[in-house]
């Protein structure tokens, strides 16, 4: 009987451990238009999320993506719905806001303290989270200095808080006119595809 009930536990430690290896973990990609996909026939496929999505599953990897993408969204907007977002478990937290702070002419200053509020929160509801900073460039139009203080602000933030850096988010994509929508700004569903491939390089090493 003794030896019966042991044989049970052992089948049912098996049993538990084979059901948490099958239980995803949690992707969260916090970010704007961009991120949500603005302007897509189809965003819940065709956006850089959802396509990394689809390199996870070919991949037979066990995580999950959450699209936390909001249209507009600038970087104080992000660390006044971050605490929302982090009431679900996240285990990498993809931060990729500061377009629109860049596009209105916001202080790199103001911007980077925004910034690092949202990965302060992060940090305090899930330590052992890993962070992943998306950089971002604005285009020449906006001023040479504040160009250049703008795109330094995400390898300063990665470097202070032991980030991975994706340099820039649209790389191979911003201002290539066959790969962005009319308005110049947001990806088609190819260069949406050239961005995912993007994340996918520094994401891919994590999983």
């Amino acid at each position: 009987m003794r030896l019966r009930f042991a044989s049970l536990l052992a089948c049912l430690a098996l049993g538990s451990a084979a059901h948490g290896a099958e239980v995803p973990r949690t992707i969260v990609f916090f970010g704007d238009s961009i991120t949500a996909g603005y302007g897509l026939d189809d965003p819940a496929a065709e956006s850089y999320p959802a396509l990394v999505q689809k390199k996870i599953e070919d991949a037979h990897l066990p995580w999950r993506i959450v699209n936390a993408g909001l249209s507009g969204e600038t970087t104080a907007g992000g660390l006044r719905r971050v605490d929302w977002i982090l009431r679900q478990p996240v285990d990498i937290f993809v931060l990729a806001l500061g377009g629109n702070d860049g596009l209105r002419g916001i202080e790199p200053a103001v911007s980077t303290a925004s910034l690092q509020g949202i990965i302060d929160r992060v940090r305090a509801k899930y330590p052992a989270a890993q962070i992943i900073l998306a950089g971002m460039q604005m285009p020449p139009n906006m001023g040479e200095d504040y160009v250049r203080e703008f795109s330094a602000m995400y390898p300063a933030l990665a470097e202070k808080n032991h980030l991975r850096l994706i340099p820039f988010l649209l790389e191979g994509v911003g201002g290539r006119a066959g790969l962005n929508q009319p308005d110049g700004i947001h990806p088609t569903a190819e260069g949406a595809a050239r961005v995912a491939e993007n994340v996918w390089q520094a994401l891919h090493p994590l999983l």
